[in-house]
């Protein structure tokens, strides 16, 4: 009982409570429950619309805080329904459990330690994805979890798939989520880490039972259909708005001017010639007509050959907006020179038609691809030059 009243004590020091989303789980949720009561008694249960006898266990436990609704709408709803009714309580943080008894109450201590130690930060109760019984499915479906994760926020993590979260409401009461199904979990670590929502996480143990033991409420096909049409979705958004505002934000602290010139310009770490080709390389993707796959494509080969991808994102950013307008019109004049008679002198001068964009953007594309190189070739030239200059003063 001491126990009880230590935790629950500290439950109350973060306002913090346990909240645990069900469907269907009455045959494991009496297990969970017990477990979470004996640390807290701060505990919300999500009844997202259960046909089977979960009202007959919740009412075993008159000191729940419930919220319950029909019919079904998916874990997505029901940790939405769970933050706003968190938020009404006065909590200012959640710690989710599921129901299907695969989470163990004894990591809940060690999930509000986190409070204390990354405050404000969303918590992921990372598994070992290695243990027995670990469905190797669940295992694949994690890692290009992991890599998408990684493509829109630039963080490194073991598990984004884990439901052993700690979440902080009170940084996300202004957030509002789209996402109705398991693909939330993914929505709200990307968006949170696009608010400026510190990600971290910490070891938890987890028990998967035998196959023939397992229930599921996952389906496959529609559910990863929409975990895939929301990983593009999230790119897109990433290369076309996110990085451009994380680097103007970047660009107008001076303090970054000195940090970058420092540790990306002069660290004695690499060579000349590889940081001018990634300044280079970095001005020929982003002039190169792709445009909303710039950034991305100049990641993944900027990882490829090795090159310095700092220097390869900055410099790629030279067709962003204020610039892209002189981008263009440069990229088109260039175009010229390979049109002979049928070079254009403005673009659109006869009106906006399929016509005239047809014939205006061969001329564009032609001239992008020669800017590009040319731009290119002139701008790892002049780098490779200031370089050895600069960084010979330095020593």
């Amino acid at each position: 009982m001491a126990n009880q009243t230590t935790h629950n004590e500290h439950f109350e020091r973060h306002r913090a409570a346990v909240l645990i989303p069900t469907y269907n789980n009455a045959a494991t949720l009496g297990a969970v429950l017990t477990d979470a009561l004996s640390f807290t008694k701060h505990v919300i249960v999500v009844n997202d619309g259960a046909t089977d006898e979960t009202l007959a266990v919740l009412d075993q436990f008159p000191d729940l805080q419930r919220v319950s609704y029909s019919p079904n709408r998916g874990k997505g709803i029901a940790l939405r329904r769970g933050f706003a009714y968190a938020l009404t309580q006065g909590y200012d943080y959640v710690i989710t459990m599921d129901a299907d008894g695969q989470h163990f109450a004894a990591d809940l201590p060690s999930m509000l330690e986190q409070v204390e130690a990354n405050p404000g930060a969303l918590i992921i109760g990372a598994r070992n994805l290695h243990q027995e019984n670990m469905p190797g499915k669940s295992t694949s479906a994690n890692k290009v979890s992991n890599f998408w994760f990684h493509v829109t926020t630039g963080l490194k993590g073991p598990d984004t798939q884990s439901g052993y979260r700690l979440y902080p409401l009170f940084r996300m009461r202004k957030m509002r989520f789209l996402c109705t199904k398991y693909e939330f979990e993914i929505e709200v670590l990307v968006r949170s880490s696009w608010r400026g929502i510190k990600v971290d996480w910490t070891p938890v143990k987890v028990y998967y039972p035998p196959p023939e033991e397992r229930v599921s409420h996952f389906r496959p096909v529609p559910d990863v259909t929409r975990i895939t049409i929301l990983n593009i979705v999230l790119v897109f958004i990433t290369f076309l708005y996110i990085k451009p505002r994380d680097l103007i934000r970047f660009l107008l602290k001076g303090e970054n001017w000195k940090k970058m010139w420092k540790e990306e310009v002069l660290k004695s770490d690499e060579s000349n010639v590889r940081k001018a080709a990634s300044i280079g390389f970095g001005i020929f993707m982003g002039i190169i007509p792709i445009w909303g796959f710039q950034l991305l494509v100049a990641i993944l080969l900027s990882i490829k050959l090795k090159l310095n991808k700092a220097l390869v994102l900055l410099s790629a950013h030279v067709s962003t907006p204020p610039l892209t307008p002189f981008v263009l019109f440069a990229s088109f004049l260039a175009g010229r020179l390979w049109m002979g008679q049928t070079a254009k002198d403005l673009i659109f001068t006869n009106g906006i038609t399929f016509e005239t964009i047809k014939e205006n953007m061969l001329q564009y594309v032609y001239g992008s691809i020669t800017l590009a190189i040319l731009g290119g070739l002139l701008t790892w030239g002049v780098s490779f030059v200031l370089l050895t200059v600069f960084r010979r003063q330095k020593k």
